[in-house]
């Protein structure tokens, strides 16, 4: 027993002396100290008037894990950020950050990142590229005005939380976030005016807010928003769905989504059920064909090439417009390229 709290008291201050706790102390710069910084797993220096942190300080904790600076007075990072890396919790918060260092896509092994509360206007552009690892990206309450195109390359990205700046668009390559759970975009207000298509085709998402945005019309790939359990679109001018259908719940506003998905088509027949238009007029039905079909390639639901089995045909975007003229092809195109076939769990 004696030997068990021996070793474990010695665990502890082990632990101690990997960590250290200067938050608070109202410091204005940082203290001089005899530790071995690069035996400093946690350094919190939150809640402090730091105005810099020096270069040479950060590039001496090589095993730094978890860098906590939040509510300081910080203009700018040091680029030595970018030694860090075994970081995987950074947390800046309520500074006075206007853009963060490039340095910081150096920190391969970061998983989780907070940023609100600063006057950032973008964030590096290859942070997607390079932070592979990310599980957690928080810059709310800043000044951005787009996400990096490499935002859609954050395959690992469970939470995403960009509400309260000015945002005007998101990438369109949303779907590439596979285990995205929760997105909150809500309070660009005016700013924001839609959503991609391919916001639709996050299959992981449960949890998304689009609050206090001047969205009029959700995209119909919203259906297919099969995990989504919790929709918040309060404050937005929405007309498709209209609000008293969003009241309802979110199984409601999929099978609105769903129903326009499908709008211009129609099942008829009995036992060999056919896929029509649902309209007389063929031009009519083309145009609407052709734009469903480059919403659906755009979002890469499929490379736009389909063939038909039985008559060995390869019928890509063009094929269908040489042949527009043509009776059969309208009503054989209608049945590929339905709604019902394109996003069903087989295919």
């Amino acid at each position: 027993m004696k030997m068990e709290k021996r070793k474990k008291r010695e665990e502890e201050k082990e632990k101690e002396e990997h960590e250290l706790d200067l938050s608070g102390m109202s410091l204005s710069s940082f203290p001089n100290t005899s530790l071995n910084l690069a035996c400093i797993t946690k350094l919190d220096l939150s809640n402090n008037n730091l105005q810099s942190i020096p270069e040479s300080i950060i590039a001496r904790m090589l095993n730094l894990v978890v860098l906590d600076l939040h509510s300081n007075q910080l203009h700018v990072l040091p680029n030595s950020i970018g030694c860090l890396l075994k970081l995987k919790v950074l947390n800046v918060s309520s500074n006075m950050l206007e853009s963060l260092p490039k340095m910081i896509e150096n920190c391969r092994a970061l998983v989780e990142l907070d940023a609100n509360f600063n006057k950032l206007t973008n964030l590096p552009e290859a942070i997607g590229f390079e932070l592979t690892k990310l599980e957690k990206l928080s810059v709310n309450s800043n000044k951005l005005i787009f996400l990096p195109f490499s935002t859609s390359h954050l395959t690992g990205l469970q939470h995403l939380d960009v509400h309260l700046n000015c945002l005007r668009s998101l990438p369109d390559d949303l779907e590439n976030l596979i285990n995205l759970k929760t997105l909150n975009i809500s309070q660009n207000f005016h700013f924001l005016h839609s959503l991609p298509y391919s916001i639709g085709l996050l299959t992981s998402l449960t949890e998304l807010n689009i609050s206090y945005n001047s969205i009029s019309t959700l995209p119909n790939s919203f259906a297919c928003l099969t995990n989504l359990t919790k929709f918040m679109a309060e404050g937005n001018p929405l007309v498709c769905p209209p609000m008293e259908v969003v009241i309802k719940g979110v199984d409601e506003v999929r099978d609105y989504m769903n129903a326009k998905m499908s709008e211009g088509f129609k099942v008829v027949g009995g036992k060999g059920k056919k896929i029509r238009p649902s309209t007389s007029s063929s031009t009519t039905t083309t145009r609407r064909k052709g734009s469903w079909l480059k919403k659906v390639v755009r979002c890469g639901a499929f490379d736009g090439r389909m063939v038909n089995m039985n008559e060995g045909l390869l019928i890509t975007p063009e094929h269908e417009m040489k042949n527009a003229s043509s009776k059969s092809t309208p009503a054989r195109l209608a049945a590929l390229l339905s709604p019902l076939r394109v996003f069903s769990p087989k295919s």
